[in-house]
This record gives structure tokens, C-alpha cells and sequence, in this order.
């Protein structure tokens, strides 16, 4: 084995130095350019989830959109512009369901009166969702800031990486591997369908016409199956009716979105999916027990997501508008 000399040596720790300060996310990463920001996010957050708790849903949907295609850059906030010359994410059909960017727009002007040029529209998507999690009584987790803002935004990208509610157990842990996430943050991260609501069109063939011949998806229980079909959607082509993700308790953080698993109640085929392997289902039944801890294990999986493919150091830009980039 060749024995490097002491500047070789130097040169690769330097290297190595810059490589691990550009990949890492830390804790407080504003405490000096804009000390006030976390809580400047914090305070809006408290004034206005409690008004709109069904806010905190969408926008902790919002951060897995945006991490999922391209990593945790905020190009899930980016319009189309003509210069761009191609639909952005907002436009992919799993995003146009999405809500609350006027209120990480107001967040960010609130943001750029304090400290120019210096919060990430990436780091306030990953802070308020966490944030407006909290305030409706779920679980916390460690945000580490210091993402920085993406300037490509494709709307065919979003239709590739974001899992669609169709997806069977295969086909979510390979999508979830490909984010660096395995089989337990699967089942814990589908946990957030706990709270928010869904429309029609994610899971109306499941009711109506499950193989094409007018039928039911026979792994969906049947008087739900009835009820939503009574309820809810009345149509195979209502697409303006919205149903709780977790009826009864979908403004509660908590574990009744896995009860309803097991009674063959979860909305999506992808909820479904979760009670079709032993490895999935153990830690469904070990949530349940209480061996497992939901909102630790729930925080753990958080962090894990907020940090896929981060842009910091010299990547990326901070926008000044979370909608376009920087001219």
C-alpha cells in the first residue's frame, strides 16, 4: 500500500472538510445572518394554523411533494413562466390538489423584511410543516436548516418520483429506496394520513371500477366501501367531493388511520398495500401495541425525509420570491 504524503494527505482532508460542509444541514444554521427567523415561522404558524387546522395536513404534504422530486429544494413552489419553457410541478396532476402557498409566500415576505437574501424558501417548507404539525398536537422534529433553493421545476419529474395513492407494496419501496427511505419510514411517514383529506379521484376505482369491469376493489371493506360510495362519492366522476383520510379523527395526530388499516379502511390502494407483507404489518401491530413509538418513530422518518438531496453550500440560490427564481 503506497503511503501518501503529508500534503496529499492535507489536500484530501481539506476536500473532504469542504465536501461535508456543503452536504450538511445543522441546527440553528441562522442563528447568526437571521437570528429571529425560526421564530418569526413559529409565531405565524401559531397565529394562524389554530384558524386553519386543516392547513397543517397540506402543507406537511407539501414538504414530501417538494422532497420527493429533487430533493428538499422548494421547486414544488415554482410557477411556469414562459422563459422556462415547460410546465413546472405545481402543474403534475399529484399537485394540483395542493394548498397553502400564499401562506409560505406571506411567510418569506415576513422572512425578507427581517433578513434580505438569507432564508431558503426550501427551509421555511421544511420548518412549517413541522410547525403547523405541532400546533394541531402532533409530534416534533428536529429541523436542521441551511437547504438551499432549486431553480429547475418539472412537472413530468413530479409525475415520476411522486408515489401515486395506485401504488402496490412493491412498487412503494422502490420509490421509497430511491429516496434513501426504507420499508419502516414507509409505514410511518403514510402515518400523516392520520389528518387532511383526499378527493374523489385517488381512490373512485376502488369503488366503481377496480379491474375494469365495473367492480369493487375486493380488499376494501365493504360497508365502507358502501358508505363512501352513499356519502361521499356518489359518482365515479366527482372530483370536487373531499373525504377524511382518517374519518373520525382526521384533525387528530394520532394511531386510528393504522386501526382502520387492519379493518380494511385505508382510503388509497397504497394505504392498503401497508397490510400486504408481515414486515409491514408487524410494525403496524407494534405502533398499535405501543412497542413502537408513533410520534418518535414518526419524527425519526421526518428527518430522514426533509434531508433527501438537500442543496447547501454553494448549490442552489436562496430566492428572493418563493415562486420564481432569481433573476
Amino acid at each position: 500500500m503506497a503511503i501518501m504524503g503529508h500534503s496529499g494527505m492535507l489536500v484530501l482532508a481539506v476536500l473532504a472538510f469542504i465536501g461535508f460542509a456543503q452536504a450538511d444541514l445543522q441546527m440553528n444554521f441562522y442563528a447568526k445572518s437571521c437570528p429571529n427567523a425560526e421564530k418569526i415561522v413559529l409565531d405565524y404558524v401559531h397565529k394562524h394554523i389554530p384558524n386553519a387546522p386543516s392547513l397543517a395536513a397540506a402543507l406537511l404534504r407539501m414538504h414530501f411533494h417538494d422532497c420527493f422530486v429533487r430533493g428538499c429544494d422548494a421547486s414544488v413552489l415554482l410557477n411556469f413562466t414562459a422563459a422556462s419553457g415547460r410546465a413546472t410541478e405545481k402543474t403534475a396532476t399529484p399537485n394540483l390538489t395542493l394548498r397553502g402557498f400564499d401562506f409560505i409566500d406571506t411567510v418569506k415576505s415576513l422572512l425578507e423584511a427581517e433578513c434580505p437574501g438569507t432564508v431558503s424558501c426550501a427551509d421555511i417548507v421544511a420548518l412549517v410543516a413541522r410547525d403547523s404539525i405541532v400546533t394541531i398536537g402532533g409530534p416534533t422534529w428536529k429541523v436542521p436548516t441551511g437547504r438551499r433553493d432549486g431553480s429547475i421545476s418539472s412537472a413530468q419529474e413530479a409525475l415520476n418520483n411522486i408515489p401515486p395513492p395506485f401504488f402496490n407494496l412493491t412498487q412503494l419501496k422502490s420509490n421509497f429506496a430511491s429516496k434513501g427511505l426504507d420499508v419502516k419510514d414507509l409505514v410511518l411517514l403514510s402515518g400523516a394520513h392520520t389528518v387532511g383529506i383526499a378527493h374523489c379521484p385517488s381512490f373512485s376505482n376502488r369503488l366503481y371500477n377496480f379491474t375494469g369491469h365495473g367492480d369493487e376493489d375486493p380488499s376494501l371493506d365493504s360497508k365502507y366501501a358502501a358508505n363512501l360510495k352513499a356519502r361521499k362519492c356518489k359518482t365515479p366522476t366527482d372530483n370536487t367531493t373531499i373525504v377524511e383520510m382518517d374519518p373520525g379523527s382526521f384533525r387528530t395526530f394520532d394511531l386510528s388511520y393504522y386501526r382502520l388499516l387492519l379493518k380494511r379502511r385505508g382510503l388509497f390502494q397504497s394505504d392498503a398495500a401497508l397490510t400486504t407483507s408481515s414486515t409491514t404489518a408487524e410494525y403496524i401491530n407494534e405502533l398499535l401495541q405501543g412497542s413502537l413509538n408513533f410520534f418518535s418513530e414518526f419524527a425519526s422518518s421526518m428527518q430522514k425525509m426533509g434531508s433527501i438531496e438537500v442543496k447547501t453550500g454553494s448549490d442552489g440560490e436562496i430566492r428572493k420570491k418563493c415562486a420564481v427564481v432569481n433573476s
